[in-house]
């Protein structure tokens, strides 16, 4: 079964890295201090699963599927 990795790039960067949860909380709280770093993760996973890219201050959030069985051409 496929599930959703959290994956992260800055905007200076083209690289986007599998991200923690604890790092993007960090992240988050860097990007908006004073917000609710809780309340804005919850925000980017919702917006991030059909897809989207939701930037956060200098940082870009998006999700994909990873994990599962590998396919039949692999």
């Amino acid at each position: 079964m496929k599930r959703p990795t959290l994956l992260t790039c800055f905007i200076k960067e083209t690289r986007w890295v599998p991200t923690r949860r604890e790092d993007a909380l960090r992240i988050l709280s860097e990007e908006m201090d004073g917000a609710d770093p809780e309340g804005l993760l919850a925000y980017v996973l919702e917006a991030t699963k059909t897809g989207k890219t939701v930037t956060v201050g200098e940082c870009r959030f998006r999700q994909e599927l990873t994990g599962g069985e590998p396919s039949p051409s692999s």
